[in-house]
């Protein structure tokens, strides 16, 4: 009998604690539901529902940063270079407007995505580091949009995403929403201090000129990262202070480059009549004033107009008789 009494109270006590854990993990999806309502509605840029198995899944798109002229800036005198990696100072948005805002978050969330989709968090998180470095460089655009999708009106563009047709795929909504968030940390001031002040990046699959003249600060996931060499690459040289004024998210117009057209019969003919040379008077004519200059030219234009000048011989102009 006391066996059966210790059997029924174990089996409540199964009973009560796996209901407890079902009742935990039904407030976990409620809560992880409204946090991604509010990131919807707050970080997503563009409309987006779960893709049907037709669909393309964007990926990350592979390469590197593109390189960029240093600015043509006097150094200062006496500049320190820094030891080792120096973490960046953490971004500020402070005073910026919400439409600034919006679309920082937008170009910063699409960069994190189509660059780094598939990285762990720190993946991804350096990768917002490194644009959020540019951003406060003088060698690039003062506002996130400006960086994320520098050059894209050419085919020089900085990161390779916003140019190379990767943008024209569904993103996955979960991946959307893992960079949104990486990008509200890094705007509201997370500094991923690994990447020090690093401005560039490429992936294990290539390896590009420009990173034999930097300064590897660390390797993150699929990435390496680099500085620049001397005081350019120092946090005395990050003096750019964010100030708005971000471009609508979204690759720029393409400029297509002007070709001359090719000559044409009529092209070349024309030119060639302009090209004949005019005798000039041998003394120059000097007018006395604009007046004069005008109605001196309004009487050859219109001699010009008037018929040629008679065939007629002299002595039949003034006979009265017609011709025979």
């Amino acid at each position: 009998m006391h066996r059966i009494w210790l059997a029924m109270v174990a089996t409540v006590l199964v009973i009560g604690a796996g209901m407890s854990a079902h009742a935990a993990l039904r407030g976990i999806s409620a809560r992880n539901a409204a946090r991604d309502r509010t990131m919807v509605a707050t970080a997503t840029p563009i409309p987006v529902s779960a893709p049907s198995p037709d669909q393309e899944i964007a990926a990350p798109a592979s390469g590197v940063t593109g390189t960029i002229d240093l600015p043509a800036l006097p150094i200062p005198a006496g500049a320190a270079l820094d030891a080792g990696v120096v973490p960046a100072r953490p971004f500020s948005m402070a005073g910026a407007s919400a439409i600034d805002r919006d679309r920082a978050i937008q170009c910063l969330t699409a960069a994190i995505y189509y660059e780094a989709a598939s990285e762990p968090d720190s993946g991804q998180q350096a990768v917002a580091q490194v644009i959020l470095n540019r951003a406060r460089h003088p060698a690039f655009p003062g506002t996130v949009c400006g960086v994320v999708y520098q050059g894209s009106e050419h085919a020089g563009c900085q990161f390779s995403f916003a140019c190379d047709g990767a943008m024209a795929r569904i993103p996955a909504r979960a991946a959307w929403l893992r960079a949104a968030r990486a990008a509200g940390m890094a705007l509201a001031g997370y500094v991923y201090a690994p990447v020090g002040l690093a401005t560039h990046y490429h992936t294990y699959a290539v390896t590009p000129a420009w990173n034999r003249s930097m300064v590897m600060t660390d390797v993150v996931g699929a990435h390496f990262f680099h500085r620049w060499k001397g005081y350019w690459g120092t946090s005395a040289a990050f003096t750019q202070r964010y100030a708005g004024g971000e471009p609508l998210p979204g690759p720029h117009m393409m400029v297509q480059p002007i070709t001359p057209s090719t000559p044409t019969p009529q092209m070349i003919a024309a030119a060639t009549a302009a090209a004949v040379t005019v005798s000039a008077p041998s003394a120059p004519v000097v007018v006395a004033d604009a007046k004069h200059a005008y109605a001196k030219t309004t009487a050859a234009v219109a001699a010009d107009m008037l018929p040629p000048e008679s065939q007629i011989l002299d002595r039949w102009k003034d006979s009265g008789k017609p011709l025979k």
